[in-house]
């Protein structure tokens, strides 16, 4: 109930917007979702306090933003992870809420020219976060990583372009590596049901793991790529992903998905604007 409460004050205090219905809606315009500005890869922490997400400036450089719940009022936007070179987007907490972890290209040594994109982190402290970590050799390729989301447990799922080849040139595929004391064991490739030689991105897991949500420009999609969902079968495997349909996804890419901690809302990204959804009616073995 708390939870619910705070997104009630979400939308009508701050965003001053009701609740999205089952055709999904621009999240809070002109103030998160703003006309001259690319917004994606948002998230709220479990108790709807915090709220992150990602901008694009015109150079093409990316940098994470925050706003926090004080009293009634939420904080302005705040960017938190920014830098004149190197891009931080897509940002994600960790199950404690103790890490938020998101991609960049920024050099394992902090300086130099850009790399592909690794999965990062920064721990809070005293004073806000600690200086970016990279997520490691178990996690990290020599290609492109993505989009990062949790189960309850800690095992990360996320995206991978290890498998990119001249003749799969858009082969992103899920992965998925389980906790192990501070980091992370190697990562594993997902189900064939997930998976397929076209992209599959920006992946949400269900804290359950009972479902998750994925980005994928594979036939039969709206537009240029749509999100898909599969559930978990009794016997441990995965459904083959269905499209999550025409209220949801529209013409253009539909990516980044994330999902309240009180599975109320589907908050999403397309043509530069965060959106969101009511998650209920979408959520359906």
């Amino acid at each position: 109930m708390k939870v619910i409460i705070l997104f009630f004050q979400l939308q009508t205090i701050v965003f001053n917007q009701p609740a999205p219905g089952t055709e999904s809606a621009i999240f809070a315009p002109g103030v998160v979702s703003i006309d001259s500005i690319a917004e994606f890869g948002s998230t709220y922490s479990k108790d709807g306090k915090e709220f992150f997400f990602a901008i694009e400036r015109k150079s093409g450089r990316a940098e994470t933003h925050y706003m926090k719940l004080e009293g009634k009022q939420w904080t302005k936007s705040t960017p938190i992870l920014v830098h004149k070179e190197y891009s931080y987007n897509d940002p994600m907490l960790s199950p404690d809420q103790k890490r938020l972890y998101f991609i960049s290209d920024r050099p394992l040594s902090g300086s130099g020219p850009k790399k592909d994109f690794d999965i990062w982190y920064v721990e809070r402290n005293k004073t806000g976060w600690s200086e970016p970590k990279n997520a490691g050799p178990q996690i990290n390729s020599g290609k492109n990583e993505y989009y990062v989301s949790f189960t309850s447990t800690g095992t990360m799922y996320f995206s991978s372009g290890r498998d990119v080849t001249t003749e799969h040139p858009k082969n992103y595929d899920v992965y998925f590596a389980k906790r192990d004391g501070n980091g992370f064991k190697q990562a594993e490739k997902a189900s064939e049901a997930i998976n397929t030689y076209n992209y599959e991105g920006d992946v949400f897991i269900a804290p359950d793991e009972s479902y998750l949500i994925v980005a994928s420009d594979r036939p039969g999609t709206f537009g240029a790529g749509d999100l898909f969902i599969s559930f978990k079968t009794k016997d441990g495997g995965w459904t083959p992903v269905k499209n999550m349909g025409p209220n949801v996804n529209g013409p253009r890419f539909d990516y980044c998905p994330f999902v309240t901690a009180d599975g109320k809302y589907l908050l999403y990204t397309r043509a530069e604007d965060i959106r969101w959804v009511d998650a209920k009616s979408l959520i359906k073995p």
